[in-house]
């Protein structure tokens, strides 16, 4: 009977063997046929590429661009009884106050976006705070019903767009322009709508992204071997300007607090190099923040310099007068009946502020006289009169720099034939242009007789730092270099003797001409004036042409009380920054 017991528990113990060896077998069949979710034995990496910089001559970045990051958190995998600590971390790293994040965490339930706009290196301080809350087991493993697969998700601080920053604010607007945002694939872009950022928009956007991709390591790092392909980051080209930060603040601050002084609505002034065509300074007595756009500054988006289109008035005189200079049609000692300062032409009747009897035709231009120049005109064809406007570059871009420019016009042929159409214009009036037009007009009488495209960038600016120049344009003869000598001496004469006198810098060779023009409003002249003043300052070495428009001007209608004092503010501050230098005999 023992052994018959002893058997029969041998047996049982054999068969609970054999039965869990079949189990066990089964198990690891059943798990070896199973597939199964391996972790990737490969990896990817990618890294947008930036929009290009703009930077001033004396290399500050006046626009940059930055990444913006996001941080995002599931809060199904945040311990419960860790969430106060993860608040508090990320509090610390972030600067985002602990009631905020806690108020973000409460609204929902999984994935919950922290931040959109964190900066490049707090997202790295974020992404180690990342590894370090994995390490302290802030979150726990979840699984999942439907898959039984065992997941966990931590931190995560991902790429989420680029930011445009202006490090000077309103410096140089509205010439930078500014830019607007839109997303592709959930990631912000940035382009540009107006100015600098809307003309270069090929050359600043980013290239190409950053691509790597290849084997990894037991870290999940890319092993680089042959099986690996990297693809580098193309940044946008940088643009670089003509234009100096410290000399461009200098003269805005003078047009802000010139604009006060004389209650004007707008003050917009430009230097250019009189031999090369760079533009050292335009600016603008109105500006706005390109990030933080308002109404209010509407009216100030557009750049004045090339979109403000006017009727110049008197500064069109002397470019009259060079062109019967030119063609021999006049001698500057010629005399001119100043008809005591009314004439009638058909039914037009011409005044003059100041009543001449007599004077010479080169005293035309100095004391501004509207009946002189309308009689000097009527000496030149209306084929003569409209190409020479067009060779002077009116109705035509002015530079290649910026857009939206508004070219302006010049009356027709058969208008310039009519003797009242031929005087008006002759003085600046059924014409209409912007001040880089007049300031490249004026170029010629500073040049030899050659005018000069204004040019405001210098060069593009590639990944490796390495300078790609701008070609400048053809400088082109509009009238003969003898022809542009006497006119810059009756120029000169006009600051000496005439309307320009407030001008007069000692040691600097100054000339120029001023214009006083009514304002059309509705199709009517309406009692109000756009006052100016364009010539140029020469020191031994340099040669610049200055031009200042006031529009709108409350203390005075006249340019020798408004944009005169602008233009001789802008050679006081030329000469304090060592851009002139006054030739000074003891």
């Amino acid at each position: 009977m023992n052994n018959q017991n002893k058997s029969k528990k041998i047996f049982i113990l054999y068969s609970l063997i054999v039965v869990g060896f079949i189990i066990f077998l089964s198990v690891m069949l059943l798990t070896t046929l199973k597939s199964r979710d391996l972790p990737s034995l490969y990896t990817k990496e990618s890294s947008k590429a930036i929009r290009g910089s703009i930077i001033s001559a004396d290399d500050f970045h006046i626009a940059t661009t930055i990444k913006l990051y996001k941080a995002v958190v599931n809060t199904h995998y945040i311990d419960p009884k860790k969430k106060e600590l993860f608040v508090e971390l990320f509090s610390i790293y972030s600067g985002i106050d602990t009631k905020e994040i806690k108020k973000r965490l409460a609204k929902r339930d999984g994935v919950v976006v922290l931040s959109y706009n964190i900066p490049q290196k707090q997202a790295q301080y974020l992404k180690q705070l990342s590894y370090e809350l994995l390490r302290l087991n802030v979150f726990i493993e979840r699984k999942n019903p439907l898959t039984g697969k065992t997941t966990l998700h931590g931190l995560s601080v991902v790429e989420s767009g680029e930011s445009r920053e202006y490090p000077y604010d309103k410096l140089l607007t509205p010439i930078i322009g500014y830019p607007h945002k839109y997303e592709d694939e959930g990631y912000t872009y940035v382009k540009g709508v107006k100015g600098l950022e809307k003309k270069f928009e090929n050359e600043l956007q980013a290239k190409q992204d950053e691509l790597s991709q290849g084997p990894r390591d037991v870290n999940g790092y890319i092993i680089l071997n042959g099986e690996s392909f990297t693809k580098p980051e193309i940044n946008g080209l940088d643009i670089k300007l003509f234009i100096p930060v410290a000399l461009q603040i200098r003269i805005e601050r003078m047009l802000e607090e010139m604009r006060e002084e004389l209650r004007a609505q707008h003050i917009i002034a430009a230097v250019m190099d009189s031999k090369s065509g760079d533009v050292l300074t335009m600016a603008s007595s109105n500006r706005y923040l390109p990030k933080s756009i308002k109404r209010s500054d509407y009216p100030s988006l557009n750049s004045a310099m090339i979109e403000y289109s006017f009727e110049p008035g008197s500064v069109i005189k002397p470019i009259t007068f060079s062109l019967l200079l030119d063609k021999g049609l006049v001698n500057p000692y010629d005399l001119v009946n100043g008809h005591n300062g009314r004439y009638k032409i058909g039914r037009k009747i011409i005044t003059d502020e100041h009543k001449f009897d007599w004077l010479s035709a080169e005293n035309v231009i100095v004391h501004s006289s509207n009946i002189g120049i309308a009689q000097l005109a009527q000496k030149l064809s209306g084929a003569e009169f409209y190409q020479g406007l067009i060779d002077f570059g009116f109705a035509s871009k002015s530079t290649p720099d910026l857009v939206y420019e508004k070219v302006g016009s010049v009356p027709h042929i058969l208008q310039l034939e009519n003797e009242i159409y031929k005087a008006t214009c002759s003085y600046g009036y059924g014409m209409h242009a912007n001040l880089m037009q007049l300031i490249r007009a004026y170029s010629a009488f500073n040049n030899n007789g050659r005018i000069i495209t204004p040019k405001i960038v210098k060069c593009f600016i590639d990944k490796g730092k390495k300078e790609i120049p701008i070609p400048y344009a053809e400088q082109i003869q509009v009238i003969k270099s003898t022809t542009a000598q006497r006119m810059k001496k009756i120029l000169i004469k006009t600051v000496n003797e005439g309307t320009g006198t407030k001008t007069k810098t000692d040691g600097l060779e100054i000339g120029g001409k001023t214009g006083t023009a009514h304002i059309v409003e509705g199709k009517k002249y309406v009692n109000e004036y756009n006052t100016a003043f364009v010539g140029f300052a020469n020191d031994k070495k340099s040669k610049y042409i200055i031009g200042v428009i006031v529009i709108k001007p409350k203390k005075s209608q006249f340019a020798s009380q408004t944009a005169v004092p602008v233009f001789k503010k802008t050679v006081d501050i030329l000469v304090e920054e060592d851009y002139l230098k006054p030739d000074i005999v003891e």
